[in-house]
């Protein structure tokens, strides 16, 4: 029983101590008051330029327009990075340019296939074709500050980086594209299958045709163990650069009924790779967008 009280008496004298320290008349935290917030700055899409790269022509240009958004502090200019691959670590930049940024306005963030080669420091010519670069730009504010993709915060997808509602400009992608001369048809390698009718590393089957400038990916999706095939899901591909797009079709009874309501990504000839993202629909409810990632063994 001593032993009892002795404790109660420890846990009443805690409390107590707890609440003598408790802070009235204000916020304990002072990140809950805005007044005690900066503002920030970011970039908002307007349009894409292009994402082909091709760099046998001088004339080709890749990249996104722009504006800042209006309520953030005001951005002075915007430095443009690349990095090939999609690495967010600043270390693997590249600076292409400083592009000048007048409030209120619209800017392009384009880049040529020299300017490119510029600031990796090679000939354009030497990008295998294929290579994916991720442009990352920063914006400069007036007071010195700066804010990319390494900063200007995200919420699990809902927040400025990731979250389609806010258009974020801080990231965008090109390929550097090579014509389409078909001959795609073999066993493929599974890097990616949102949809998970495959693993990574499982091995399928793409198939050429029916038309001169299209794959059939009717032995990929769906995969026979999960469902069955109701019409063939076909992808038709640009000769000239292997970009691609996925028409709407009913593909695959799994016991609802799998569509893919549209689509676009790139078919390489030169690499034997293809990646694509597709909408999907089950029984005629989105399900939103899945990638697909294939690379001929």
């Amino acid at each position: 029983m001593k032993k009892f009280l002795i404790i109660l008496i420890s846990v009443c004298a805690a409390f107590a101590a707890l609440n003598s320290c408790k802070k009235t008349g204000g916020n304990t935290n002072p990140l809950t008051d805005v007044t005690n917030l900066g503002i920030g700055s970011y970039l908002v899409v307007d349009s894409t330029i292009s994402a082909n790269l091709n760099t046998s022509s001088s004339s080709s240009k890749v990249g996104i327009i722009v504006h800042q958004y209006p309520l953030g502090e005001t951005v002075d200019h915007i430095l443009l990075y690349a990095a090939l691959g999609s690495s967010t670590d600043t270390l693997q930049w590249k600076l292409v340019k400083s592009v000048p940024y007048t409030a209120g306005s619209s800017v392009p963030l384009s880049v040529t296939p020299a300017e490119l080669g510029t600031a990796f420091g090679v000939p354009a010519s030497s990008f295998t074709p294929g290579s994916l670069f991720t442009f990352f730009p920063r914006a400069v504010t007036k007071s010195g500050k700066s804010y990319d993709i390494n900063n200007a915060g995200d919420n699990g997808g809902g927040g400025l980086i990731t979250g389609p509602a806010y258009a974020s400009a801080f990231s965008f992608n090109a390929y550097v594209v090579c014509p389409f001369t078909g001959g795609m048809a073999g066993i493929y390698k599974v890097v990616k299958d949102d949809w998970a009718d495959w693993a990574t590393d499982d091995e399928v089957s793409v198939t050429d045709g029916p038309g001169a400038n299209q794959i059939n990916l009717s032995a990929v999706w769906p995969n026979p163990v999960w469902g069955s095939l109701i019409n063939p899901l076909l992808v038709n591909v640009d000769p000239a650069s292997g970009a691609a797009t996925v028409p709407k079709v009913d593909f695959g009874d799994y016991g609802y009924i799998a569509s893919a309501t549209s689509g676009s990504g790139y078919v390489f000839s030169c690499t034997k790779y293809i990646t694509l993202t597709i909408e999907l629909a089950a029984d005629g409810a989105d399900q939103g967008p899945y990638k697909l990632i294939l690379e001929k063994k």
